[in-house]
């Protein structure tokens, strides 16, 4: 099975952000990928700054018109898609992911468990996490969501591990807070951490982050890998570039 994880380059703007998903979508079908993954909080980037004023805006209902939109593009292109979004659901907010099949249905909702998406003093009415960490069978295997900080939580690793998925599908966002060369940082530092705890896991991982400027909530340094259950990067998309990175993801069992 041949899987697209994307790399976009965010705007500041939503319906500009929506409009690169479906161009990506399309290009990553016309290349033969049947699984494609975004990054977190893809339409947006995770600008929230614990104003409700500002935050609430920016999330999307689930299902709601952008993942309609992107659903109908699934089906006519034969693809599942995965993303991650901030999620309104009524006066809450979540850091939550879709996965959306072939036919353009949402076949798996997740919301990331780890509340470190928003700062300590966040409202807790306004900011709230997901409780489950659960698995779903798709014609690639059985598939699992982790959102970021999710994965260097031991308990949230531990449940994941527990429900034996052949892939888990990771997005993220990082940035790193001081002026570094990021490739650099990345692989003398923090991909080691990265595929160590994807080690505790066992499981094949899908892992994408998104590229934005400062003027982004700090922006992100972008990246996508491919890492075994061993922790072994089989496939990688260098940081600072927005793109593609296409992978030959073996069929489970």
């Amino acid at each position: 099975m041949k899987a697209a994880l994307v790399v976009p380059e965010l705007a500041s703007d939503i319906s500009s952000n929506l409009d690169t998903i479906m161009a990506e979508l399309s290009r990553a079908a016309e290349s033969g990928a049947r699984l494609i993954l975004f990054p977190e909080a893809t339409l947006t980037g995770l600008v929230n700054n614990g104003d409700p004023g500002h935050d609430l805006p920016l999330g999307q209902s689930i299902p709601g018109p952008a993942t309609e939109r992107i659903g109908a593009m699934c089906g006519r292109l034969d693809v599942w898609a995965a993303l991650g979004l901030l999620e309104r659901d009524a006066s809450a907010l979540y850091d939550s992911a879709v996965l959306i099949d072939s036919r353009g249905r949402i076949h798996m909702r997740y919301r990331r468990i780890q509340p470190q998406w928003h700062g300590k003093e966040a409202d807790p009415n306004v900011y709230r996490q997901g409780s489950e960490a659960e698995s779903v069978a798709t014609p690639f295997g059985t598939v699992s969501f982790l959102i970021c900080g999710d994965l260097f939580d031991d308990a949230i690793l531990a449940r994941v591990r527990a429900l034996e998925p052949d892939l888990v599908l990771f997005p993220f966002a990082r940035c790193f807070s001081t002026d570094v060369d990021p490739q650099k940082q990345w692989e003398e530092t923090e991909q080691q951490e990265y595929t160590r705890r994807v080690r505790l896991l066992g499981a094949q991982t899908l892992m994408t982050n998104y590229l934005a400027g400062r003027d982004l909530n700090g922006g992100a340094f972008g990246g996508a890998f491919v890492v075994k259950g061993d922790g072994k990067v089989t496939h990688a998309w260098p940081l600072s570039r927005s793109g593609i990175l296409f992978a030959d993801i073996p069929a489970a069992g």
